[in-house]
């Protein structure tokens, strides 16, 4: 895939943009990661009941020292609760961004940051259901299979408030859709049917947290 290089002189990043204008977000994941993670701190992760995962988050318009701080400790909780992508509800901060690091289906990693994120309508003919399942930090133990179309792109901004796009194709593309959704108050077991809700619910009362979470009181 080829890339470019486009400048933003107001902040002085570069953001790497393929000749669609998609973000490159494969290149440099281990540093990049890394860099977040170490500067941030690890929170417990939210299940559902919390009244934080059921209401749509609120909009990001300061693009300052405060989200990049927020940014840092979601990249530090993701991977102490070895997720692949979460929502800043899912550490009870209720602001529209989420973090991912995430493979593809041909085993890619791609990691990054989406502010104020709105996923675009797709055609019919890219329409391609994937029935695979689907879990959830804020649902921890429990999985179903859920249908959702196999490519996905998502547009929002990035930490400097610079206009971004994202695709995904495969496990990606249901990430960029699962994290998407948590940011307007839905889980993924809100799209089940009511049976398959109640069984996950079930698995989650039954099983155990591989990772620290946050009582509901």
């Amino acid at each position: 895939m080829a890339a470019q290089q486009e400048t933003d002189q107001q902040v002085g990043t570069a953001i790497v943009l393929d000749d669609e204008g998609f973000v490159v977000d494969t290149e440099d994941c281990e540093a990049r990661e890394l860099a977040h993670r170490e500067r941030g701190t690890a929170h417990p992760i939210t299940v559902v009941g919390n009244p934080v995962l059921h209401t749509e988050c609120a909009d990001i318009t300061e693009f300052d020292d405060e989200l990049a701080r927020l940014v840092d400790d979601m990249f530090a909780s993701q991977r102490a609760a070895e997720g692949v992508g979460l929502a800043a509800n899912q550490i009870g901060v209720s602001r529209k961004v989420f973090v991912y690091d995430c493979p593809d289906d041909d085993g890619v990693r791609h990691v990054g940051v989406i502010c104020n994120p709105v996923l675009e309508e797709l055609a019919p003919e890219k329409r391609n259901l994937d029935d695979s399942n689907e879990g959830c930090l804020s649902v921890p133990t429990a999985y179903a299979p859920l249908a959702r179309p196999d490519y996905a792109v998502v547009r929002g901004q990035d930490l400097q408030g610079n206009p971004v796009k994202v695709r995904g194709t495969g496990y990606f593309a249901r990430c960029l859709q699962h994290e998407t959704d948590h940011l307007y108050g839905y889980l993924y077991i809100d799209r089940l049917s009511k049976r398959d809700r109640k069984d996950a619910l079930r698995q989650m009362a039954e099983g155990t947290p591989r990772y620290e979470v946050v009582p509901n009181a």
